[in-house]
């Protein structure tokens, strides 16, 4: 898993705009459209659904998302800068190389899908759901995942670091490799037999707290 400075997504920064608003929406209306090296700034969608569409080398910056079904989409370089999604769902998907910066996706639902080389740098995604996918790395960096869901999700090469993971539930998922220690995992939810806590590293205060798991009281 090689992250370069601001995430996986090979894509340029100063890349143009090359496909209209118009274009998309046709694209999107005839299904299984394709859309590389493009940019889209201040982009606003609403109760659409993308038909299973491909993008290629793509930045989406500032966008608003509003109620947009990309379920069955396949993001290869892709980034999304400052968007906000609400009421979305990326069910299904495909995310290859894939950036979300400083985005809020509250409850955006990723259940069933693909998530290879996934960054998440200071971004709101409580509530978001990853349960049964198939994890092959992720970075997830001062972002908020408050009571997410990742039941089980195939996790392989993963990194959180000073995340909020309050009331995340884990169940079914292993956390084996993974370093929690400088994140917030207060009210974490797993199984009562805790096999999903195994092999991971937690800090000092962090494993007096999941000691209550296991019904100990340490003075």
């Amino acid at each position: 898993m090689k992250q370069g400075k601001h995430g996986f997504a090979q894509v340029k920064e100063h890349i143009g705009q090359h496909v209209s608003c118009e274009e998309l929406l046709d694209g999107f209306a005839e299904g299984d459209a394709r859309f590389a090296m493009t940019a889209f700034d201040g982009l606003e969608l609403e109760g659409i659904s993308t038909n299973g569409t491909s993008f290629d080398q793509a930045i989406f910056r500032s966008c608003l998302f509003e109620d947009v079904d990309f379920s069955d989409a396949s993001l290869t370089d892709v980034r999304f800068e400052a968007c906000r999604f609400i009421s979305c769902t990326m069910e299904r998907c495909w995310l290859n190389r894939c950036d979300f910066a400083g985005c809020s996706a509250p409850g955006m639902s990723f259940a069933k899908g693909r998530l290879t080389s996934v960054f998440f740098g200071d971004c709101q995604l409580g509530y978001a759901d990853f349960s049964e996918t198939n994890v092959q790395g992720l970075v997830a960096e001062s972002t908020s995942l408050v009571e997410s869901a990742w039941r089980e999700v195939r996790l392989k090469v993963a990194r959180f670091d000073e995340c909020d993971l309050a009331r995340a539930e884990f169940v079914g998922t292993s956390l084996v490799g993974l370093d929690l220690s400088t994140c917030n995992i207060s009210g974490l939810v797993v199984s009562s037999t805790l096999y999903e806590l195994r092999g991971c590293t937690v800090s000092p205060l962090q494993a007096i707290e999941l000691a209550g798991h296991l019904g100990v009281q340490v003075k």
